[in-house]
């Protein structure tokens, strides 16, 4: 299975269409410069760019970027070993994927359930 446990210490991704780096960052544990050289080295993270050459990211790209995160710092993968596993394994990134949205919705409903109990 892709996801860490350490991914669990993550804070919650907000239901914003769009993040900025910084956010992502924050989000992810790594830094811009790290997540602007992942670029270039998984061809499946590929952010938008508008005005002054801005990165936005999905919620799909925090996903990968998690994941790769995983790979790299927990599991012990190299940069192509982490790309070939991401390649390989597309359908099971696609249901991790939706698990981790599910649990995220879940602790969500959670927080507000807790609220509207106050």
């Amino acid at each position: 299975m892709l996801e860490p446990s350490n991914n669990q210490e993550l804070p919650p991704i907000p239901g914003k269409r769009y993040f900025t780096i910084g956010e992502v960052s924050d989000l992810c544990g790594v830094k811009s410069h790290v997540l602007r050289y992942w670029e270039q080295e998984f061809p499946n993270l590929k952010p938008m760019k508008r005005r002054g050459n801005r990165r936005y990211y999905q919620r799909q790209d925090v996903l990968l970027i998690r994941q790769i995160r995983s790979l790299l710092y927990e599991h012990g993968y190299t940069i192509s070993g982490a790309r070939q596993k991401l390649n390989g394994e597309e359908a099971e990134d696609d249901t991790n994927q939706s698990k981790q949205l599910i649990r995220q919705c879940i602790t969500e409903l959670e927080g507000i359930l807790k609220l509207l109990k106050q």
